[in-house]
């Protein structure tokens, strides 16, 4: 653990704060050994977990190392599945599949990074479930079917209850075990129906509104044990949920473990964290004479358990301390230099060779512009186009522009008409031919 000293500036003569004297910097810890205690403080307080996110920037390395991003929508994690872990994955791992990776939090040293070191990873298909969930959750909350004031009261005494669930599933017995240890002495009715798969939803709301209309029920249960949210899907489906709500009979839902909600617990008139749990509600009543019994049992049980949790956080903590002393992480701690260093190395590589490539182009260029058989082309350039000009500058181009030269009797050019005396013989040279015309002015 990294404890931070707080800092007191001194006081000077005049009250007010002073930076500190270069001796007082003595206990400043070196960059390494400040990673080394974030390194060994994370593997101390977070164990190996399991971890949900969505894989991106996914690089896979020639050495069988795969390295990746875990993220959702608020975060995201640096990822690393070494070769002899990647080669026992089943799950085809690619840019934007939802995954369940198990695995611990480590440091990367060399760049003081912390990423999530993965063991083992499989696909997670409950998103487009959970989503599935949300939205039908909310129409049907906007619909008031779980408002409060809908429900209605959970009998303290019930002397008929009718439990509608799988008759061959392990939750029914434990619901029945614990209502016998615990003296019950009601009557009980299991009414069977699926709880899971094709066509369980309806056949349990089927099996619901028979029992709401036989009229021989105090309280109804409807329930199985735990399982995956697929699993417990059919107590998410809208019919059910219906049926759930418009039942005229108290009901306690009573699906799953403790963490596993579903629509019909906030349709029902109560929910119990699981059927061993209804069970417990609906004789809860029975055992006041027993409650201070009870109560020291609890006592005792909480106190071994808060013993157990601290001698296996004690474990733990020296497991952590011995994990980062083994052979292994130090071989992976490599593994991970190697291809920090092989990275740097081959993008380097790359870089001289792009710019080796651009001087030599541009030495060609050079040369190719300084060679005879160029100069000879620009020269001939140069010459075509003063030639065009002259061309366009000669008598004849402008006589075919559609002037006219006009000459006097020895052939010169006329260039003013002062020059041009009464009834004198002139020649006008057209473009394609000359005539001999007289000053009549």
């Amino acid at each position: 653990m990294i404890v931070r000293q707080p800092y007191f500036p001194a006081k000077n003569a005049a009250g007010t704060g002073t930076a500190p004297a270069a001796g007082t910097a003595s206990n400043a810890v070196s960059v390494t050994e400040l990673t080394r205690r974030v390194k060994l403080a994370l593997a101390t307080a977070i164990p190996p977990c399991w971890v949900r996110g969505e894989i991106s920037n996914l690089r896979p390395q020639a050495s069988g190392h795969v390295y990746f991003s875990l993220k959702d929508a608020g975060a995201q994690l640096s990822a690393v599945l070494f070769r002899a872990d990647a080669a026992r994955q089943q799950a085809r791992l690619r840019d934007g599949l939802q995954v369940l990776a198990f695995g611990h939090v480590d440091v990367y040293t060399a760049r003081g990074q912390y990423q999530l070191i993965v063991r083992a990873l499989i696909e997670d298909g409950v998103g487009r479930l959970q989503r599935e969930f949300e939205v039908l959750k909310r129409r049907l909350a906007d619909e008031g079917l779980f408002d409060a004031a809908r429900k209605k009261p959970i009998p303290p005494l019930p002397a008929t209850v009718g439990f509608i669930t799988s008759p061959t599933g392990a939750a029914v017995q434990d619901f029945i075990r614990i209502l016998a240890r615990r003296g019950w002495r009601g009557r009980l009715s299991v009414l069977p129906a699926k709880v899971q798969g094709e066509g369980a939803a309806e056949e349990m709301a089927a099996m619901l509104r028979a029992a709401d209309a036989a009229g021989i029920f105090d309280l109804l249960v409807i329930g199985r044990g735990g399982g995956s949210l697929e699993d417990l899907w059919a107590f998410n489906e809208e019919p059910l949920v219906r049926a759930v709500a418009a039942c005229r009979v108290p009901l306690i839902s009573a699906v799953g473990h403790e963490i596993d909600f579903t629509l019909c617990d906030f349709a029902a008139d109560a929910r119990a964290e699981t059927p061993s749990g209804a069970a417990e509600l609906i004789s809860s009543r029975f055992l006041a004479c027993a409650e201070r019994a009870a109560r020291a049992v609890a006592a005792l049980d909480g106190a071994l358990r808060a013993r157990l949790d601290r001698t296996r956080a004690r474990l733990d903590r020296a497991d952590a301390r011995l994990r980062l002393l083994t052979p292994s992480a130090c071989v992976e701690r490599g593994f991970l230099r190697l291809d920090d260093l092989g990275n740097r190395l081959g993008a380097a590589i790359t870089r001289a060779a792009m710019l080796k490539r651009k001087r030599l182009a541009a030495a060609a260029a050079a040369l190719e512009r300084r060679t005879p058989e160029t100069r000879v082309q620009i020269a001939s350039h140069r010459l075509l186009a003063l030639w065009k000009r002259l061309q366009a500058s000669s008598p004849a181009s402008v006589l075919q522009r559609g002037f006219v030269i006009m000459r006097d009797e020895a052939g010169r050019p006329v260039q003013r008409r002062a020059e041009i005396t009464p009834g004198q013989m002139l020649t006008a040279e057209f473009a394609d031919g000359a005539i001999k015309v007289r000053n009549e002015s």
